[in-house]
């Protein structure tokens, strides 16, 4: 068995792989290397181990650097999931085995591994972040029966109030954008740019949904879905704060998932959470169920496990003052703070 870092020649392989492993992730999908590199220049570290001739095991890899943060190689960044992907125990860590020996070469200052489950790699390990997802009922009326009898009343609140809620496709981005941005800067935190988001249809054109609730005539909630295999993800879910008590969230994620029944989804994945947060809670009413995430790390000699939430008390002020800047100027400044971000 030899691991080493895959080329642009190793695509289709590399991409059959992940179809036929049972436990691949959206993520590990090789288009996300592309999609990366091009929204924000940074280099992936694509690792592979061949054995006997054959695709044995991958792990994708990102290397980001900034003053604040240091150096760093995460799999996968901007993303709730990745890690590594492999035939066996022994391979996993030889895949793991060699990112260490890449992160020495690089200067990393540590690896994260976002895995969904359990990995016997012998490393540091933070379990502070869940996943929350729900099987999918195909049939609506018993979808809606399923739900807690105050779910429902706040999603039959939204329509009453003539909230409307529509799939859309990639026509409906700078919707979508104008939502997202403002949300995020109201949390307190950096937006994307609407390129990587752009970068993203182009990656998975057939895989790529958005979904928009409207007000009369103003999108007031909106998101950003990916689907893989049987599994439909929404990755950033935004509404705007002075229409919250219209409940334009709740028709927002009720619509995503009868939009997930008729595709023929079999799960929605809410996306992550830290535990006990605020959106954690949000995401538990739907009567859905939590998933323990294991992110695994490598330190380089001295230091210590990566604390970059958002709760980090360290980062209260630049919270607080980025939510009381003008929407232009975050919406310049965002997208170049974030690509440091992991």
């Amino acid at each position: 068995m030899r691991v080493r870092v895959a080329s642009e020649e190793d695509e289709c392989l590399w991409q059959d792989f992940v179809e036929a492993h049972p436990d691949a992730c959206n993520y590990h999908r090789w288009k996300w290397k592309q999609v990366i590199e091009r929204s924000f220049g940074w280099p992936a570290y694509y690792l592979l181990a061949e054995e006997n001739g054959r695709f044995a095991g991958i792990l994708p890899l990102v290397l980001q650097k900034s003053w604040m943060f240091g150096r760093f190689l995460t799999s996968l960044p901007f993303f709730n999931y990745g890690g590594v992907l492999a035939e066996n125990d022994s391979i996993e860590k030889a895949l793991v085995q060699e990112a260490i020996t890449l992160a020495r070469q690089l200067g990393a200052d540590y690896i994260e591994l976002r895995h969904r489950s359990e990995h016997p790699l012998g490393l540091r390990e933070k379990t502070n972040k869940v996943a929350v997802e729900l099987v999918v009922e195909p049939d609506e009326e018993k979808m809606l029966k399923s739900l807690r009898k105050q779910t429902r009343n706040l999603v039959r609140k939204a329509l009453k109030v003539g909230l409307r809620a529509e799939i859309c496709g990639q026509a409906a981005l700078n919707d979508f954008y104008r939502v997202f941005a403002q949300n995020m800067r109201d949390l307190g935190t950096p937006v994307y740019s609407k390129s990587f988001l752009q970068e993203i249809w182009q990656g998975f054109p057939a895989n790529t949904y958005l979904c928009l609730v409207r007000h009369e005539d103003e999108v007031i909630a909106a998101s950003f879905m990916s689907g893989f295999r049987h599994r439909l993800e929404v990755i950033w879910g935004s509404s705007l704060r002075k229409y919250l008590s219209m409940a334009p969230n709740m028709l927002l994620y009720w619509r995503m998932l009868r939009f997930a029944a008729e595709k023929g989804f079999e799960v929605f994945d809410f996306g992550r959470s830290t535990a006990g947060s605020g959106a954690h809670r949000f995401k538990l009413q739907w009567s859905s169920q939590e998933i323990q995430l294991h992110w695994h790390y490598w330190l380089s000699q001295g230091n210590q496990l990566p604390e970059l939430s958002p709760i980090n008390p360290k980062f209260r002020m630049a919270i607080w003052t980025w939510r009381h800047l003008p929407l232009v100027i975050t919406n310049v400044l965002g997208p170049r703070i974030v690509r440091c971000l992991p």
